[in-house]
């Protein structure tokens, strides 16, 4: 199989993120750097990533972690911040985020060793829903609604459909769920400045057919059974 397959078989990362390790000159097999797409990997073949051999991990992991905000989706910052993986460096395997949050957005963030799940998760052709719970400043009329809905342009493209749906008005706030398929920049908050609006607090609440429910800020459980053959017959 293809090398990157193989990374994201591992739990290393998802095929993406697994081609930019190796143009990155992380990755060698047999003791030979390779920086090139297009590697085959047979069996006996001893593959490492930044000098530790990895292999295909039999079981796979996945997680669902209320991810407060003023964490990092990261595996590390340059800048000193707290990462959503320095609850995770106890844990049997190694997991890696599928997708991101914002720092200063908190919500549900799936964790898995699952690369083949992350590839198809994250894939645009798969349009995998994510649904926000937005608190944004002022009164959120029904023309900025339907704008959302339709769309709005965002660097000179615009937004898929949205799905807009106001919860609660309050005196100088909205709170609004939003679902959205895209993982544009900070896309929710630029689609409400679009509209007029500054996002004030921003949760997201369901990831596809996964939902956030109870779960506490900074907590995080594995997912059931019934929640994975869901997962995967969503994909």
């Amino acid at each position: 199989m293809r090398l990157q397959k193989y990374m994201a078989e591992c739990g290393v990362a998802s095929r993406r993120k697994a081609e930019e390790m190796i143009q990155n000159g992380q990755v060698t097999v047999n003791g030979q750097l390779i920086t090139q797409m297009g590697t085959q990997v047979e069996e006996g073949d001893v593959v490492a990533v930044d000098g530790k051999i990895i292999r295909p991990e039999a079981r796979k992991h996945y997680i669902i972690y209320h991810k407060p905000a003023g964490e990092v989706t990261t595996v590390s910052d340059p800048e000193g911040r707290a990462c959503v993986l320095d609850h995770f460096r106890d844990y049997p395997v190694r997991l890696y985020p599928v997708g991101r949050l914002d720092y200063d957005s908190e919500g549900l963030l799936l964790l898995t060793n699952d690369g083949a799940l992350t590839e198809r998760m994250l894939h645009p052709s798969h349009q995998v829903d994510k649904t926000y719970l937005a608190r944004v400043t002022g009164h959120v009329n029904l023309d900025a609604v339907r704008s959302l809905r339709s769309g709005v342009m965002l660097d000179d493209h615009k937004t898929s459909p949205a799905k807009v749906r106001i919860i609660k008005e309050e005196t100088f706030a909205t709170v609004v769920l939003v679902t959205i398929h895209e993982g544009r920049y900070r896309q929710v908050r630029r689609m409400f400045e679009a509209v007029g609006h500054q996002v004030l607090q921003l949760r997201r609440v369901a990831f596809g057919p996964l939902d956030l429910g109870d779960l506490p800020r900074g907590q995080w459980r594995e997912l059931t059974g019934e929640e994975i053959r869901h997962l995967n017959a969503y994909l």
